[in-house]
């Protein structure tokens, strides 16, 4: 019953709310002193409606970013850009910002949706199923899987299944592969450009108990594990509206095999914000981070600044909850390597909300529910930023003010 660890472990603790969601009165109760001009806090940027919309750089945020580094162009702050991107290598979405920015960022500044499996080290010699866009077999390479197969080499091997678009559909008699290997757990980095193939392809391979050679006589459930990063229903490019994120392929998916099936999709793992396990990766790269310029002790705070009430928000809300109890919402049995995942220095997650990007007031955003399936049942207490800017550059003006900081 493997499998079931992430659909039921989130459910696992029920967080004891001792304290309300930081709101925008924060400023008027909370000053922080820094000592000297040595930082005591962290940054944890969004990048896609924060930083950029779609390739076009918002306003002054090269700017704001000029703030955040010493006379030798270094960050004097640790700062992570905590992306649900899944789309591309760590290296190059670091290339990328320090072209938008004019700032040199490194790998070691970018948490992308699938870094996390990092740490999944007991999935990383299984055959897994790769689906997504971009360099996706590289990617996977790159946080430690080596047995790759992609959506394109099951199609291949299994010709007949492929149906949904008749001018690719094959009518004539064809075989299938009989030496394809039995996949073992499926990873979905982010949205694939055939929807329909990739989602008949994987309701075949999880109904088949991971091989479609054979038909079993039921459907094997639970089924083969399934680890998703990226749960963004929707995210702000240059179009005035948002679009279809990750998180709408996922819920075309879990609908179809509910549909199918009468039985819920289960996922291993979900990574990618609001999943606590993401902040715990991010918070270990802040360490990192402070350590090497030596002030790993003097950390106390982060702050995470997105435009996305249902992740961003939502994430570190329930990350600061995590903190505050001194507790976790990741089931004591998952096997992953948790090392540098607490620091006691760390007490607050503070969730900064900029409206450059997905959220706006004229959709009333406070009031959609567009939170991943697997964490509706938190209702909407998490959706409440700390305090709210214009933009990014009000943001970290704000920060610094909190922090006494300059």
């Amino acid at each position: 019953m493997a499998s079931l660890t992430f659909s039921r472990g989130i459910k696992y603790l029920q967080l004891d709310v001792k304290r309300t969601i930081l709101t925008s009165t924060y400023s008027v109760y909370r000053t922080f002193s820094s000592q000297g001009n040595e930082p005591s806090f962290g940054l944890l940027f969004d990048i896609d409606g924060v930083i950029v919309r779609g390739k076009k750089v918002i306003p002054k945020v090269p700017e704001t970013f000029k703030k955040l580094i010493n006379s030798k162009g270094e960050f004097r702050i640790p700062t992570v850009f905590l992306t649900n991107a899944g789309n591309g290598l760590t290296a190059d979405k670091a290339k990328q910002l320090s072209e938008w920015l004019n700032v040199k960022v490194s790998e070691e500044h970018v948490v992308m949706a699938h870094s996390p499996l990092n740490v999944f080290h007991n999935f990383h010699s299984k055959n897994v199923l790769v689906s997504g866009q971009g360099p996706i077999e590289e990617i996977a390479r790159n946080i430690g899987f080596n047995k790759i197969v992609t959506v394109e080499d099951v199609r291949k091997a299994f010709p007949l299944l492929d149906a949904v678009d008749h001018k690719r559909r094959i009518s004539q008699p064809a075989s299938n592969d009989p030496n394809f290997p039995r996949i073992e757990a499926i990873l979905l980095f982010g949205e694939p450009v055939r929807w329909e193939t990739a989602l008949q392809l994987m309701m075949d391979v999880l109904m088949t108990d991971g091989d479609p050679n054979h038909l079993p006589k039921h459907h094997s459930y639970p089924h083969i594990p399934l680890l998703a990063c990226n749960m963004d229903l929707q995210w702000m490019a240059e179009a005035n509206m948002p679009r279809f994120g990750h998180g709408a392929f996922l819920l075309c998916l879990e609908e179809l095999y509910k549909k199918i099936t009468g039985k819920d999709l289960i996922y291993e793992t979900l990574v990618g914000k609001p999943s606590e396990v993401t902040y715990r990766y991010a918070q270990k790269i802040i360490m990192n981070q402070a350590n090497k310029i030596q002030i790993g002790d003097k950390i106390k705070r982060l702050y995470a600044i997105g435009d996305n009430l249902n992740t961003d928000i939502f994430g570190a809300n329930l990350f600061n909850e995590c903190l505050i109890n001194k507790k976790s919402t990741l089931p004591p049995n998952m096997n992953i390597d948790r090392s540098g995942f607490s620091n006691p220095n760390i007490t607050e997650c503070v969730s900064v909300l900029v409206k450059t990007g997905v959220f706006s007031n004229e959709l009333s955003d406070s009031e959609l529910d567009h939170a991943p399936r697997d964490f509706l049942h938190y209702g909407n207490k998490y959706r409440q930023p700390s305090f709210t800017t214009q933009d990014v550059n009000e943001a970290i003006d704000k920060i610094f003010q909190l922090e006494g900081f300059h």
